[in-house]
């Protein structure tokens, strides 16, 4: 296929293994694996706080601002190109976590230069602990394979129908469980996070999380739609090997 579809061409159905190149593939795995490294990087150990009406604080993780856009591209990669095409960027992202965890923990032990005074702050900021690291990494990967799997299971149920049901319902799953691992795993016990306030900071990631996807829909829609277009195919996953470690597509 040389030529764009027009605006008003509709994508083919077609099944996941019988597509092999697609023009703006690359490009959405490159926009999620940099907000995934940044949201890491930037908000994912600080906690904030919104006021209730009744003058009470109600805890939140910062991060949760910008992370969830990675699952809206995560539900854009599956929905568009399938959940295999998916599974290859979801374990990209996994390897620029891992490679981002290594280089934070060379670049902190490194002896700072005499004189130098912000090591401890350095510290402080990227100097994570293997908890925070194995939290960060075991949620990820959890929360998106299962964020792609119901998203591309809901895909074959309806008929490719009701995007906006697959897009929530996909959040609500893959989401609950990246709050529930990560913020246990990497806070637990720990000074400055009492248990109630990690109660609030798990309920409040998840509630906040799919909000901002049910917010966004429209513009996911839009996305979607677009790509769709401009691919020239609608991916089913007939027969897909749902396997995360598998590597056929």
């Amino acid at each position: 296929m040389t030529d764009a579809p027009t605006a008003f061409t509709k994508p083919a159905p077609v099944a996941a293994s019988a597509v092999r190149h697609f023009r703006y593939y690359d490009l959405i795995m490159a926009a999620f694996v940099a907000i995934l490294l940044l949201s890491n990087i930037i908000g994912a150990s600080k906690p904030s706080y919104i006021v209730l009406p009744n003058g009470d604080q109600w805890a939140f993780g910062a991060g949760v601002l910008f992370f969830p856009i990675s699952y809206i591209i995560g539900d854009v990669l599956t929905e568009v190109y399938g959940y295999a095409r998916a599974r290859r960027v979801i374990w990209t992202g996994f390897a620029a976590l891992a490679f981002m965890a290594f280089m934070a923990w060379v670049v902190v032990s490194l002896p700072p230069a005499e004189g130098w005074p912000g090591q401890a702050s350095y510290e402080f900021v990227f100097g994570n602990s293997w908890r925070i690291v194995l939290a960060s990494m075991t949620a990820f990967c959890v929360g998106e394979f299962a964020n792609s799997y119901v998203l591309a299971r809901m895909k074959i149920w309806t008929g490719g129908r009701k995007l906006w049901a697959r897009t929530i319902g996909s959040t609500v799953v893959g989401q609950g469980l990246d709050s529930l691992i990560f913020y246990p795993l990497a806070f637990y016990g720990l000074a400055g996070w009492p248990p109630e306030q990690l109660v609030q900071v798990v309920l409040s990631q998840w509630f906040i999380k799919t909000a901002w996807e049910a917010a966004l829909t429209p513009a996911t829609y839009a996305v979607v739609g677009t790509l769709k277009r401009r691919e020239g195919v609608d991916v089913f996953d007939e027969g897909t090997d749902f396997n995360p470690f598998g590597a056929k597509v």
